[in-house]
């Protein structure tokens, strides 16, 4: 592993388990076990890293996404297993590290927003449409609507502002809007099949 891949995991751990204002370069540089001016060498600042970190982060989430996408028997499929996917991103997730991102690293916040609109809004398009095409999804929804409802609905399950974390657990909060999504976009015949795909996971 290169110095510059080091850097990133370490810093990608310590920002999902601490958020991001709180992890210092100095907690970084002991946390891999390297000098602070080497990170320096790589990245002028804390901001610069932190869009780092998060652009390859963000390239992970697409190539996995795709995976599973590509993957899947049918489109109520891919929806179940891009949550399963999910609930393992949320289990080591601070949800202060959105937060932070948001109100102190603009740039970063750019990207984020950059991967929104052009890949989680079209990947969610393209799969309503398909879902149509299968019959597992409703013709009478507007996907381009639908389409960024979605996607920003899962921002705004991590609004501490809306949902405290000491008064709401962050995966839960996303459980019951994907429920929600899932069982308003769906057909008959999509919901019969998303609760045999449910009952076979939850057994």
């Amino acid at each position: 592993m290169s110095q510059i891949e080091r850097i990133l995991r370490g810093s990608l751990e310590l920002f999902l388990r601490a958020g991001i204002k709180s992890i210092t370069m100095d907690d970084i540089a002991k946390h891999i076990g390297m000098s602070k001016k080497t990170i320096y060498q790589f990245f002028k600042d804390k901001n610069e890293l932190v869009t780092a970190v998060l652009k390859g982060r963000l390239k992970e989430d697409e190539d996995q996404i795709n995976d599973i996408i590509s993957k899947s028997n049918d489109v109520v499929d891919a929806m179940i297993n891009m949550m399963k996917c999910s609930e393992e991103i949320f289990a080591e997730m601070n949800p202060t590290a959105v937060h932070d991102m948001q109100k102190y690293h603009p740039e970063a916040w750019a990207e984020f927003q950059k991967f929104k609109a052009g890949v989680l809004i079209n990947t969610m398009e393209d799969l309503l449409v398909k879902g149509m095409k299968q019959g597992y999804i409703r013709q009478d929804i507007d996907v381009k609507i639908i389409a960024r409802m979605r996607v920003s609905q899962i921002e705004l399950g991590f609004n501490t502002d809306i949902f405290p974390i000491g008064e709401f657990n962050t995966w839960k909060v996303q459980v019951q809007f994907e429920d929600h999504f899932n069982y308003g976009v769906c057909t008959l015949k999509g919901y019969k099949l998303l609760n045999q795909y449910k009952n076979i996971h939850e057994e």
